[in-house]
């Protein structure tokens, strides 16, 4: 397992982005701290295989409750992942595993 970042260093509401080395090649990858759970996905929007987030660590909507891509404003509901707006409706967000442990949030699987 890998450490990701404490706990506390993503507010409510917030998301933190991440480039991992997974089996020798770099992804990015970004968490979503949304009602109490934390969410993990991939950096890439499933419509063109682009960056999700417009600026550092912005992954969110206005309202901070859908993520939005930045190229052509697909939406995805944080829990699961899935396009519910845009040019890519019903397809989803790739998961990436997290754990929670000792107040910390690390990459399962590695």
């Amino acid at each position: 397992m890998t450490l990701l970042c404490k706990l506390d260093e993503i507010i409510e509401a917030g998301t933190k982005e991440y480039r991992i080395t997974v089996s020798g090649i770099e992804q990015d990858i970004f968490i979503v701290y949304h009602n109490h759970k934390f969410y993990g996905y991939k950096n890439i929007c499933p419509h063109h295989e682009l960056s999700l987030n417009w600026m550092p660590d912005m992954f969110l909507d206005y309202e901070r409750s859908l993520i939005q891509c930045s190229n052509h404003d697909a939406k995805f509901r944080i829990e699961d992942g899935e396009c519910i707006a845009g040019p890519c409706i019903g397809e989803r967000l790739t998961p990436v595993a997290i754990s929670i442990i000792d107040d910390k949030i690390m990459l399962a699987g590695d």
